[in-house]
């Protein structure tokens, strides 16, 4: 379900000098989420804790590249019931699986201010390519990214056993990236 590694790598990615540059994400300003569904009704929550090394050349958007590494033991919905069941063996298993990563291996420019990050995500051991849309704005040296990738949280393993067939909880969750990063 928090698929939320894939989200953030693609975000910081335009608006580098003529050379590649690092840039440095702002946690403070930044959030790693996902929305899902239970019963019919939406659901928000967020990665607390997350790392990402992104690296950008809006001349050379495609020798670009991003890595984003994320706590699964810090996902919170604001439930109490969610947030205890979250990291058990059914859900993100944590204890077998505790990081999440998204690697991005080139980025595409898609006209005006859009972009792609294209590479893998990697949930429960589970990795699959995916493609991560995102807005980038830029203003001097820093980057704002908005983005939002849907995920069948099933090709992950996440929802095991009774939770394996979407009737309680939703099989699509949207990870969410808003990122603001500073280039460094």
């Amino acid at each position: 379900m928090r698929i939320a590694y894939f989200a953030m790598l693609a975000l910081f990615l335009a608006a580098a000098p003529a050379e590649a540059a690092a840039w440095k994400t702002d946690p403070a300003k930044s959030s790693l989420g996902f929305t899902g569904s239970l019963s019919g009704s939406p659901f928000d929550g967020q990665f607390k804790r997350w790392q990402a090394e992104i690296e950008f050349d809006p001349a050379k958007p495609e020798a670009g590249h991003a890595l984003v590494t994320i706590d699964m033991a810090s996902a919170t919905t604001g439930d109490s019931q969610q947030d205890q069941a979250l990291p058990n063996s059914d859900w993100f298993d944590v204890k077998g699986f505790p990081q999440a990563k998204f690697e991005a291996a080139s980025f595409h420019a898609k006209g005006g201010n859009a972009y792609e990050a294209v590479g893998a995500l990697t949930i429960r051991g589970m990795r699959k390519d995916v493609v991560l849309p995102f807005i980038l704005d830029l203003q001097g040296a820093t980057a704002h990214a908005k983005g939002r990738l849907t995920i069948l949280r099933t090709d992950y393993g996440v929802g095991q056993g009774a939770w394996a067939s979407g009737q309680m909880v939703g099989l699509e969750v949207a990870v969410t990236v808003d990122l603001t990063a500073t280039r460094q």
